[in-house]
């Protein structure tokens, strides 16, 4: 995961701004949110089906929104194992936020000219 900057989020008024951006930023961080919160829990593939991003990446995505007890990975013990994924309570607290940045580029992102990659 990447460092924040400010450890003390209290020196200053923007930092609980910056450590949030930290646990949400990036490309998929917010778009596997937004996924996990329309269908409570995804598989894997499912996820990266719906994203068309590397394994590799979303592999990397996953383990640090688990790390940071946003989403939790369930494994069942099968062959082949299968691996679930959810959103914790904390994950859940995020819903209103990234339900408010969908409707916000819903109203926005074409306006200001903006076309999005074909993955959205």
């Amino acid at each position: 995961m990447g460092r924040i900057r400010h450890q003390d989020l209290r020196s200053s008024p923007a930092c609980p701004v910056e450590g949030t951006l930290e646990l949400i930023g990036g490309k998929w961080k917010g778009v596997i949110l937004y996924h996990l919160i329309q269908q409570d829990t995804l598989r894997f593939n499912e996820l990266r089906r719906k994203m068309h991003v590397t394994q590799r990446m979303l592999t990397n995505q996953l383990r640090e929104l688990e790390a940071s007890g946003l989403i939790d990975r369930k494994v069942y013990a099968e062959v082949p194992p299968r691996v679930e994924y959810s959103l914790t309570d904390r994950g859940r607290s995020l819903e209103p936020i990234i339900l408010a940045l969908k409707r916000w580029g819903d109203d926005n992102i074409l306006a200001m000219g903006y076309v999005a990659p074909g993955n959205c």
